[in-house]
């Protein structure tokens, strides 16, 4: 079957009532039946203490990257609003995030009710529930059916009441999923006002959201609620707060002793707070809302401009083909109906964040709190922790245009609130998480062919960043030691921080050197290789470390000094320089060993040394064995993690969704094709789920997939070519995605010998030249750097000497920034960062005592102690032991080098 994106009538999917089973080869040109928007909502594996089991979903109806996302709320509660499993709604909110790991907005609950009082909640039957992209209905067990429907600002809702039965309505302007305050003004025909709220994860931030709706028909009766649910009918106004009802996630440093939550709570359904309640004479009504972060006078023109008088079916009509013109950019022939359900479901929870924050007329609130306009879109709401790895990147392939947008909106994020935060919620900053994500994030848009946007304002506010402590918190220790270390009360997890740092550090480089600043480029290359510091040579881990340099008390499955994981998991996370890690580990075949082991288990959780794919910090590691010259294992894993982990059912996400970050992975996987180095456009390989695909990127150009025959037992490459072109290499260029073009696959169900060999491997970006150079390092007195011969093992010390052109005055400044003779490397003793360390001969290891950096005044720098290669006192005398001393441009710091 082929998927278009051209709209036919709606196709009604009550998800959980319709049966998955295998599809059969017929014309399919409405890619949104397959969205199962229940998928998320119910737990599909433990709670690890990361935000739950679930993927924490909503199934409300929203549009492509809407401000407005109308969804039911159950009283059990989950980060997004909505519990499968509890059959209770307490209303529908106008605001959710979809698969956060905590909770905010929720913003102004709706709730239709029989009689003339408010209620609680009412019970409903899933039989009687319907979820597709852009609309949502449900049928209470008392009859009272609510119906909605969303343009990107603004939506409607239609009511239908019981014949005989009194139709009445409750609207809260001062309730959220936390602390809220509010007020609502009463009209003829409508209700208005704003809700102020905020507090992400225990957070500060707050934001202020205004609304107004209108009906088709003027009130019967109206008045506002008390606290005991009375309602009084000689008011027009009410304005009121609400307290905290959900504990907040230990998501920062400052919260890191809090208990986490249990992944549902029950919410308190009562007292009611700044609420309306109306009655009208009749059994259908209609309510056309509109929304803004501005002003009342925006949610208005929102509405006007959007929906106007349009009728629920065809905001329904329009908002569907909003998405079919979305999830037509992956177009895909053939496959079960399980696999489209769940990559069309994965794509369509991908593009619900970030979400359009500006109103029609360009206005919007900034990180400063005061209005500002833009002439493109403004966006909100940055999961930034989460999305760098793979979701940004899925926008960008998909849309630059928009991506070019989301780029240009953090820019502005960082210039009105001074810094660029790592987890924004509209127009505040939340400090949750860790490491410098939106630094990513930028340089990913940029790099996928999203440059419409202020990219010199980007790279100088980045660079700027990593300095602040509210970017970057522990900056200057990491500035200083090359890592960050153990201690600092302000960052959560120093071994994780240091390489979501270096990670941040690699994309500055990449966005530097597109823009053609080569020593910004220069510098922040050398930084990402940091890793390096934290690499102990011993157990070959990436461990934590003290600032005196030494290493504590350490286990693979040891949960402090890391973010929700553990150091076997993030042992793996050096996704752009897998080779100098990997050399380091003892090669190819120790690393797929270690690989193999870990891979034991899919989703193991933070207490056992195997993989943890229901969360972020191994979403790369599949992807390794690619570097390693295993590509059929990374096809293997991939495919494996693909159809057990996602499932297009309401359990089958087995952990937060994090704003579309782990169904972007789904999307990737389907595809057979990863953003594995951050800021970068390079994808590795694993292979397509589909006979053939058809990505539109939104900009002209194409990339189309074919594989016939594939499957999910035919996951094996057998041979690939390349525009036309054999291949051998399980990669694909940044200039494959930049012009488009095509794949064609042969698989298997056997793996093969195709991509592994060692020149076949994907990239990975180090310090040293390419090839590596070999000849003397000469200096003072024009003598050279000898390792002493008469010291065959370890800890020979290197000393100057006659130039001889004897072996151990020949040097190799090798690709991974060491410097070799022997067979082993420049190394300071003891990794010392002092003065007068010596230098000495030693096992190449990997370690950032063996970095040397050739400067272009002919200084030879050790990075992490930023100290130079120095003769002592000058003393240029045969046999006179070379040593580390500070930087002074000297004759007996200048040196020649191959």
């Amino acid at each position: 079957m082929r998927l278009r994106s051209v709209v036919l009538a709606a196709v009604t999917f009550a998800a959980v009532a319709v049966p998955i089973s295998a599809g059969t080869a017929q014309a399919v040109t409405d890619p949104a039946q397959y969205v199962n928007a229940f998928v998320g909502t119910k737990p599909g594996g433990p709670d690890f203490g990361h935000g739950g089991g679930a993927g924490n979903t909503f199934p409300g109806a929203v549009s492509p990257f809407g401000m407005l996302q109308w969804s039911p709320d159950t009283v059990t509660h989950q980060h997004g609003g909505y519990h499968y499993d509890d059959n209770r709604i307490r209303g529908f909110s106008l605001t959710h995030l979809s698969g956060p790991g905590c909770s905010d907005f929720g913003n102004i609950p709706f709730m239709p009710t029989l009689g003339t009082s408010p209620v609680s909640y009412y019970t409903f039957n899933h039989a009687n529930e319907i979820a597709q992209p852009g609309y949502y209905s449900v049928a209470f067990d008392n009859g009272l059916r609510t119906e909605l429907t969303a343009n990107q600002r603004s939506g409607v809702a239609r009511f239908t009441y019981p014949a005989g039965q009194r139709a009445s309505l409750s609207v809260d302007a001062a309730k959220a999923f936390n602390a809220a305050s509010g007020s609502i003004t009463i009209g003829t025909n409508s209700l208005s006002g704003y809700t102020d709220s905020g507090g992400f994860c225990g957070a500060g931030n707050r934001y202020r959201l205004h609304f107004t709706v209108t009906f088709d028909q003027n009130f019967s009766t109206a008045g506002v609620v008390d606290e005991q649910g009375k309602v009084d009918e000689s008011r027009r106004t009410v304005e009121g707060k609400s307290g905290q009802q959900l504990p907040p996630e230990p998501k920062t440093a400052e919260t890191q002793n809090l208990p986490a939550s249990p992944g549902v709570t029950q919410q308190d359904v009562q007292p009611f707070a700044a609420a309306a309640f109306v009655s009208f004479n009749t059994s259908t009504v209609t309510a056309r809302i509109g929304i803004s972060f501005v002003d009342l006078d925006g949610a208005k023109a929102n509405l006007a401009s959007e929906t106007g008088t349009k009728s629920f079916d065809e905001v329904k009509a329009q908002s569907r083909a909003a998405w079919n013109g979305w999830l037509g950019r992956i177009d895909v022939t053939g496959g079960t109906t399980t696999q489209l359900r769940t990559l069309y479901t994965s794509l369509y929870h991908s593009l619900l964040h970030p979400n359009v924050y500006s109103d029609v007329n360009g206005r919007y609130t900034g990180f400063d709190n005061q209005v500002h306009t833009t002439s493109t879109v403004q966006y909100a709401n940055y999961s930034g922790w989460d999305v760098y790895r793979s979701q940004i990147a899925l926008i960008s392939l998909l849309a630059p245009k928009e991506a070019s947008d989301i780029a240009q909106s953090a820019v502005n994020q960082a210039a009105q609130g001074g810094y660029f935060d790592r987890w924004t919620v509209a127009n505040g900053g939340t400090g949750v998480m860790n490491g410098d994500p939106m630094a990513i994030i930028v340089s990913t848009v940029h790099a996928f062919g999203g440059t419409s946007f202020d990219t010199a304002q980007a790279l100088q506010r980045i660079v700027a960043g990593v300095n602040d402590v509210r970017q970057r918190p522990g900056w200057l220790q990491y500035n200083t030691y090359g890592y960050v270390p153990t201690g600092l009360p302000d960052v959560w997890g120093s071994a994780s921080t240091t390489l979501e740092y270096t990670s941040a550090d690699f994309a500055i480089s990449q966005l530097a050197s597109r823009l053609g600043d080569t020593a910004t480029a220069e510098n922040f290359l050398r930084r990402a290789q940091n890793w390096r510091n934290i690499f102990e040579s011993g157990q070959k881990y990436l461990k934590p470390r003290n600032t005196d340099l030494s290493w504590p008390a350490f286990d693979p499955i040891q949960e402090n000094e890391y973010v929700e994981g553990n150091a076997a998991q993030y042992t793996w996370l050096v996704p752009y320089n897998h080779r100098g890690l990997f050399d380091a580990m003892g090669g190819n075949a120790t690393v797929v060993s270690r690989l193999d082991t870990f891979f034991t288990e899919l989703n193991a959780g933070p207490k056992k040394p195997y993989a943890y794919l229901g969360n972020e910090p191994t979403l790369n590691t599949p992807w390794a064995y690619a570097y390693a010259g295993a590509p059929a294992k990374t096809q293997d894993v991939v495919r494996r993690a693909l159809t057990s982990i996602f499932t297009p059912v309401p359990e089958g996400l087995v952990g937060n969704d994090d704003l579309g970050e782990m169904s972007s992975w789904a999307v990737w996987a389907a595809l057979g094709m990863y953003p594995e180095a951050p800021g970068r456009a390079d994808l590795v390989l694993a292979s397509p789920q589909f006979p053939q695909t058809t990505i539109t990127r939104g900009n002209g150009k194409t990339i189309t997939i074919t594989a016939a025959g594939a499957s999910d037992s035919a996951k094996y490459v057998q041979s690939l070519r390349v525009n036309g072109t054999a291949s051998t290499k399980p990669w694909l260029p940044s200039t494959f995605v930049a012009n488009g073009g095509t794949l064609d696959y042969a698989l298997g169900t056997s793996a093969s010998s195709w991509g592994t060999a060692a020149a076949d491997a994907p990239p990975s970006f180090d310090v040293g030249p390419t090839p590596a150079r070999t000849g003397a390092v000469s200096g003072l007195a024009s003598k050279c750097a000898d390792a002493d011969p008469a010291v065959t093992g370890n800890g020979a010390p290197v000393r100057l000497w006659d130039c001889n052109t004897s072996a151990a005055q020949q040097w190799t400044l090798a690709s991974d920034g060491t410097v070799r003779a022997a067979g082993r490397c420049m190394d300071v003793s003891s990794s010392s960062r002092s003065n007068g360390a010596k230098i000495q001969l030693w096992d190449c290891n990997g370690t950032g005592a063996q970095q040397w950096w050739p400067k272009a005044n002919g200084s030879l720098v050790n990075p992490p102690s930023g100290r130079c290669l120095d003769v002592p006192n000058s003393n240029s005398a045969n046999g006179t032991q070379l040593q580390i001393y500070d930087c002074n441009s000297s004759t007996a710091q200048q040196w020649r080098v191959p």
